[in-house]
């Protein structure tokens, strides 16, 4: 019995990832607040891996210093307030229905890629366009695809690349001396994925009004990631409710929690419900893009529809409140920070 305790002993020191947290903070307009604009997330796996999910208008740019060390930047669509096409003057600048922001030329997601060194993890052709971004703040540097030796990357990466992923595809990153990686697969959005004009150059806008165009940039997408505790996170993306939220999400991927998006446009708000109680059904929910100012001195304001939403939920509902880390096990449970 000695003999056998040890040795579970030692296969447990052996894999420390395995038993820790996966620490997730928010980064919104509003310290303590979820505020209207507010999607940007940081994802900390326990061994090391750290990436920036969609930094839309909510950074002041690539150095703010909210964001620490980022060796990716996810990246769902290409809307504005997505792919950040402002950003914010000053964290609490403005109201939390409308955050003080300027005009980002280059994107929000270009220059955190750019003063981070970063990965891109998104489909080839959002990596097109931010990587052309890029490339300009860097001098016409071009951009190549990440190295996969064995089909892994390890970060940091030693120069900006891309993950050459679209639907379907799979992007292991991993820290050097980590025993495994943290596992980046895109799935499906249903949602619409044209660029915003302010970031196109003068003749395209010019082309695409004379038409009553928009220039889309392929699917807009959502993510599943891994991590090596055993987490499995579904970040929804702007999107609709559709039937790959149960078969692929929750029977294939078996998501235990999810970052749902709200917004009037996709329709969650009022979808938003059975697509978790019954297509997805993780362990518990973080709520954000609500586009409305959510809380008020920190607390749910109860006439808010995210109040209205929550109170249909069946998993564990977690707001995200810029600044606040949360902490979730292997199992999608919060342990710290909600």
């Amino acid at each position: 019995m000695k003999f056998a305790c040890a040795a579970i002993a030692l296969t447990l020191a052996a894999f420390p990832a395995l038993a820790q947290n996966v620490k997730i903070t928010p980064v919104g307009s509003h310290p303590g607040e979820l505020c209207a604009n507010d999607r940007a997330i940081i994802f900390e796996d326990p061994t090391g891996v750290r990436f920036l999910y969609d930094p839309a208008h909510n950074v002041t740019g690539g150095d703010d210093s909210r964001l620490g060390t980022i060796h990716m930047v996810l990246l769902s669509h290409m809307h504005g307030d997505h792919v950040g096409d402002q950003k914010l003057t000053a964290p609490g600048a403005g109201t939390c229905a409308n955050s003080e922001r300027v005009p980002a030329p280059n994107s929000t997601t270009a220059e955190v890629v750019a003063a981070k060194n970063a990965a891109m993890v998104m489909t080839r052709a959002m990596g097109g366009f931010v990587g052309n971004k890029v490339q300009g703040m860097r001098g016409g540097k071009p951009i190549g695809f990440c190295p996969q030796p064995g089909g892994v990357t390890t970060v940091p990466v030693s120069t900006i690349c891309a993950s050459q992923t679209d639907l379907g595809g799979i992007f292991v990153a991993k820290t050097a001396d980590a025993p495994r990686g943290v596992e980046i697969t895109i799935v499906y959005a249903s949602h619409v994925n044209n660029a915003p004009p302010a970031l196109l150059s003068e003749a395209q806008r010019a082309a695409l009004k004379a038409d009553g165009a928009v220039l889309e940039y392929g699917p807009a997408t959502g993510f599943v990631v891994k991590f090596t505790n055993g987490l499995t996170v579904y970040l929804s993306g702007d999107t609709g409710i559709h039937s790959e939220m149960k078969t692929v999400i929750n029977e294939f991927h078996k998501a235990n929690l999810a970052v749902l998006n709200l917004g009037l446009n996709p329709g969650i708000y009022v979808s938003g419900a059975h697509a978790m109680n019954e297509l997805v059904k993780p362990a518990s929910v973080i709520i954000t893009h609500p586009n409305e100012p959510v809380t008020e001195g920190g607390t749910l304001r109860p006439a808010s529809r995210t109040a209205a939403l929550i109170k249909q939920l069946k998993p564990a509902a977690h707001l995200a409140i810029s600044g606040r880390t949360m902490e979730f096990d292997g199992k999608g449970k919060c342990v710290a920070g909600c």
